[in-house]
């Protein structure tokens, strides 16, 4: 018989337990001879089963790119792939500009360096918790999630810089895996929420501090929350009312009424 992977032919192959495939002694191994089943090694005898079928769980505004089918990543920590932090890094720098970019406003938000590096900093914080939160709560159920660069939405962050109306959507976290709508609901509920919470940190802040930085991060991250939760299809509102939508009617208000306190509070 001939080795299935190399050729070379054996007396007495030796089986794959993965893949049932027959290999020499220099391939016997799944990792020698490219078990496509080596993902079971990976796994505990009981949940020795194919994975599931996996589709993104947000198409990003650009369309989201081919991922491969994720490994298991059932009890693993927190983690990173070089290949998202460097996209994280881009959003990071992306939404640094739009922060930066209230000096060049006419608006009254005209500030001093010390402020205007504050507030970079302020609209990165509103960015990068937002979207950690959905990969937070994507791993946590066992799903492979990356924050990925889309190309609108890169566009988008790029023109706030030089437009008066800010939006940073640089990307979204892609999830894989096996989902259902609560699921999905509270994974896409957590960037918004973080939003909301912020929201109350910032307006409280702002009222005993003045700090004008906190001022802009009181009025901007309600706004964040709640252009991500309008029910459309590529934001997480969609999923959010999809999966409860009294949970998803208390958020929307709440960031609404939110904005219209810290405009009313710091605008006017």
């Amino acid at each position: 018989m001939r080795c299935q992977y190399c050729g070379a032919e054996v007396s007495l192959p030796f089986k794959c337990p993965f893949c049932g495939g027959y290999f020499c002694t220099r391939h016997r191994l799944p990792e020698n001879h490219n078990c496509p089943e080596i993902w079971k090694a990976w796994l505990p005898r009981r949940d020795l089963q194919p994975p599931p079928v996996s589709v993104p769980r947000r198409v990003s505004y650009g369309g989201a790119e081919p991922i491969p089918p994720p490994l298991p990543y059932r009890g693993r920590a927190f983690w990173f792939s070089f290949k998202e932090l460097t996209h994280l890094l881009a959003g990071v720098l992306m939404v640094m500009g739009v922060g930066l970019s209230i000096f060049l406003s006419p608006s009254p938000l005209r500030l001093g360096l010390y402020d205007l590096l504050s507030s970079a900093l302020i609209f990165v914080s509103i960015f990068i918790f937002h979207e950690l939160a959905h990969k937070a709560v994507a791993q946590y159920y066992g799903l492979w999630a990356e924050f990925r660069l889309s190309t609108i939405g890169a566009l988008i962050t790029l023109f706030s810089i030089i437009s008066p109306i800010k939006l940073i959507s640089p990307g979204v976290v892609l999830v894989l895996g096996e989902a259902d709508k609560e699921r999905l609901g509270k994974i896409s509920l957590a960037g918004p929420l973080v939003n909301i919470i912020f929201s109350v940190g910032f307006l409280v802040s702002a009222l005993y501090i003045g700090s004008m930085p906190i001022k802009v991060g009181a009025i901007f991250s309600p706004w964040v929350a709640l252009f991500n939760l309008i029910p459309l299809g590529i934001l997480d509102g969609a999923k959010v009312i999809s999966w409860n939508s009294k949970v998803w009617g208390v958020c929307f208000t709440a960031s609404i009424l939110l904005s219209i306190i810290a405009v009313q509070l710091f605008m006017l």
